[in-house]
């Protein structure tokens, strides 16, 4: 049985993780991880056979050359995580919320790679496997690390905090996502200030929006210290003001001394927060407003996230990454206010909220058409229960709804295209 010293001594080796024998890289560990319907032990000797230095495994019977056996593999990964975590005198900011955050850390990102060598999460690797594999990606040569954190039940953030030891944190909101898990939205807000608890424990630094009261009422709870202030109030580390959302955001901001503008390639007034997120955290790590402004204007949003993408026939707010009561909300008041001839929303379910489903589907429905489009176009099975009781076209799946796209298409309008992963709404794009 191998500890996490030595399996670290195999790591600085061969300092690239494979958790796939799909895509083993030569060279790399490869980690058995175990899920409901597999156990990646059983492909320990195919890993090596593909070029993996090592392969970790925690069932003996399938133990040969180049294994190393431990307790349990998931934790294994996640206790060498912690050691390298260790061995790295860098800060790192650990960044959760129900909405914004992966469109915050990659403004974040954006913003400090114009001064300092960065690593940010890749994707949406932040859950219990993927951030072990973030931060086993971090080099010597990086200077400043961002860490997205996702969760969806309680102590799971408290369980990340611990892997990824943040030295600085942001919560980017709090809403109505994974209700199911989290047992509704006093659980979400006890689940995220998992961060401040982590930070005040561990005498880190928060950045928090001021003009968001659930924020600060987490924040005080946990009688943080070390606090930057953003928001658009006077007294606030970045006081920061919308000039223009129509259809790319605009911002003016100030941090007492300077005063500065910008424009983004962001669609969406709800994104506002999110770039004065990355403008004060740039701010903190002592960066011009000119680096920050460049880095706000050079990023381009392509993670179907707020992303405006013209068509043939169209122009599409592709935001169908994922999708829950609260980011929805905002992405139909954004379209509502939007310049448009005739303007779509096309609303998939939004998944995980457990016994609040029906509820807030209703809302929904009732929000969006009241919300003045030319046309709303619901999908799913959550939102077709109401189909007799608010005006729009239903489907139960997304392949109906292309067929009825296919023969009633739509041209020359502003296209909102959201809901959660799992309805695959990027289906529909080729139809729109």
């Amino acid at each position: 049985m191998i500890n996490t010293a030595e399996l670290y001594q195999h790591f600085l080796k061969s300092p690239i993780i494979s958790t796939d024998t799909r895509n083993i890289i030569p060279g790399s560990i490869f980690f058995a991880l175990k899920g409901d319907n597999f156990n990646a032990n059983k492909f320990a000797t195919q890993a090596i056979e593909k070029g993996a230095a090592y392969a970790v495994i925690d069932e003996v019977e399938f133990a040969g050359e180049k294994c190393l056996l431990v307790d349990d593999v998931l934790s294994a990964l996640q206790n060498l995580a912690c050691y390298h975590r260790e061995q790295l005198n860098i800060p790192v900011i650990g960044l959760t919320g129900s909405n914004g955050k992966t469109t915050s850390k990659e403004l974040v990102n954006a913003v400090l790679s114009e001064r300092y060598k960065t690593f940010a999460t890749f994707g949406n690797l932040n859950n219990h496997i993927g951030v072990p594999l973030s931060i086993l990606s971090i080099t010597n040569k990086v200077e400043i690390a961002i860490i997205e954190m996702g969760a969806n039940h309680q102590k799971e953030i408290e369980l990340l905090c611990t892997i990824a030891q943040p030295t600085h944190g942001i919560i980017t909101n709090v809403g109505m996502a994974h209700l199911d898990g989290f047992g509704g939205f006093e659980g979400v807000k006890k689940g995220k200030a998992e961060l401040y608890a982590y930070l005040k424990a561990h005498n880190g630094y928060t950045f928090i929006n001021r003009d968001n009261a659930f924020l600060m009422e987490m924040s005080q709870k946990a009688g943080l210290n070390k606090l930057l202030y953003y928001g658009t109030e006077n007294g606030n580390t970045i006081k920061g003001a919308l000039k223009n959302s129509d259809p790319f955001i605009e911002v003016e901001w100030t941090n007492h001394e300077i005063s500065s503008s910008v424009k983004t390639n962001l669609t969406g007034s709800y994104n506002f927060e999110n770039i004065l997120a990355a403008i004060c955290i740039g701010d903190f790590f002592e960066m011009q407003p000119e680096e920050i402004n460049k880095g706000l204007a050079n990023y381009e949003p392509k993670n179907n996230r707020s992303q405006l993408t013209k068509t043939d026939h169209n122009t599409v707010i592709c935001d169908f990454y994922n999708a829950n009561p609260s980011s929805v909300t905002a992405a139909l008041n954004n379209i509502s206010v939007l310049s448009a001839d005739q303007k779509t929303a096309i609303l998939g379910d939004m998944f995980e909220l457990g016994p609040e489903s029906a509820t807030q589907h209703e809302i929904i429905a009732k929000q969006a058409v009241e919300s003045g489009l030319h046309q709303i176009i619901f999908i799913g099975k959550y939102f077709y229960a109401f189909k007799d009781q608010f005006e729009g076209v239903f489907f139960e799946t997304p392949a109906e709804a292309a067929d009825y796209l296919q023969q009633n298409p739509v041209t020359n309008n502003l296209v909102l295209l959201k809901g959660s992963r799992g309805m695959k709404l990027e289906n529909l794009l080729q139809f729109l």
